[in-house]
């Protein structure tokens, strides 16, 4: 049994975060093990409030599962706070923890800032140099370049942009683009680009979808897939749990874990 580790905040709606991320990893066939950076009041309407958790505990608990297993890949989602940001980035490095998915939580498809200046700074110099994948929106990419990323062309750029800040790999993902009939992402996977794209389904249920997907990278990779085959791979299971989602709670519901689509090592 392979080992996936979850570093990021709780949802107490059970559609996003560590608790998105878990049910993914389950739905690989993996193990999955967390470390939480912070616990929210939540539901599918919105967060209504919060509480980073003490840097030394994000690290304790790393510490604790890297310690006593073989962790086969991590994704990162809300890390909080600069001294959240850094207490991760040691103990990432401390223990050589790879391959690394970043969903870097920085702005909600709304356009809410999720961190403050500092933080997205020390998410920039410290946790990007790490990521195998990282997994910016469109108005993160934005939010990191300082021009505006709406088009293919523009995602074209913004992936090639990410990927010189370190990154290994760079997937801009273009969900929340208004008015287009497909849901089109674009990778870079440091030496060329690829583009996916699948029909645009017409449903709510669209709480956690970034958690989900940047989850289901990380399993992949944990089974030992290549990027672009990770991503591709994570997409189309990101898709069918959207079309098979179901409605819960008042606001934009979540996808649906499906085990019936899980990868299996020997098949592709």
């Amino acid at each position: 049994m392979k080992v996936a580790l979850t570093i990021g905040g709780s949802d107490s709606g059970g559609g996003a975060g560590i608790q998105a991320d878990l049910h993914t990893f389950a739905s690989h066939g993996l193990h999955g093990t967390s470390a939480l950076t912070a616990i929210t009041a939540q539901n599918t309407q919105g967060v209504l409030a919060w509480s980073a958790i003490e840097p030394a505990l994000v690290a304790a608990q790393i510490d604790a599962v890297a310690s006593d297993m073989a962790v086969a890949a991590a994704k990162t989602g809300m890390l909080a706070t600069v001294a959240g940001i850094e207490a991760v980035a040691e103990a990432v490095r401390r223990h050589a923890i790879r391959p690394l998915v970043v969903d870097p939580v920085m702005v909600s498809r709304s356009g809410d800032r999720l961190l403050a200046p500092l933080a997205e700074r020390a998410y920039l110099d410290l946790i990007f140099p790490l990521a195998t994948v990282l997994t910016p929106n469109v108005l993160e990419a934005e939010l990191l370049l300082g021009y505006p990323v709406r088009d293919l062309e523009s995602m074209r750029r913004a992936a090639r942009d990410l990927g010189a800040m370190g990154p290994r790999s760079v997937l801009v993902k273009g969900g929340g683009i208004p008015g287009s009939p497909v849901a089109l992402d674009v990778l870079f996977d440091g030496e060329g680009l690829l583009e996916l794209s699948v029909p645009r389904l017409d449903t709510p249920n669209t709480h956690g979808t970034g958690c989900t997907l940047a989850a289901a990278i990380a399993s992949r990779l944990a089974l030992g897939e290549t990027v672009p085959a990770a991503v591709r791979g994570a997409k189309l299971y990101l898709t069918e749990a959207l079309r098979l989602s179901c409605s819960v709670g008042r606001g934009r519901g979540c996808p649906r874990p499906h085990p019936a689509i899980a990868p299996h090592p020997l098949v592709g």
